[in-house]
């Protein structure tokens, strides 16, 4: 069964846009990873200022290959060059033990 990742990064509200930025100029280094499965940014609604980076992988090796791996590397070199956007960052790890999905919606 496939494995998660989520890295809990603290970002000072008015650092958001920038977080959502560095995110988005990176976009699809990571889909095309052997094992990748899935990948989510999330920001708060609320008054939290944790927001998630969740991604989903076939195993733990496939994880752990792409941490090592050049696009893993060149995905990170903004936070290198420019100084972090968070304050903190934590990383979940968790087994997926369950997983249902909505219905594909049926033709028309």
């Amino acid at each position: 069964m496939s494995v998660v990742k989520i890295n809990a990064i603290t970002v000072p509200r008015e650092r958001f846009a920038d977080f959502e930025h560095r995110f988005a100029t990176r976009a699809g280094r990571v889909s095309s990873a052997p094992g990748f499965e899935a990948f989510e940014l999330l920001r708060p609604n609320d008054d939290r200022e944790v927001c998630l980076v969740v991604t989903r992988w076939r195993s733990e090796e496939d994880f752990q290959a792409w941490l090592r791996s050049a696009d893993f590397q060149a995905g990170h070199a903004q936070h290198r060059e420019g100084g972090p956007v968070g304050t903190a960052s934590e990383i979940w790890s968790f087994d997926v033990l369950e997983r249902e999905e909505a219905p594909a919606p049926s033709g028309a």
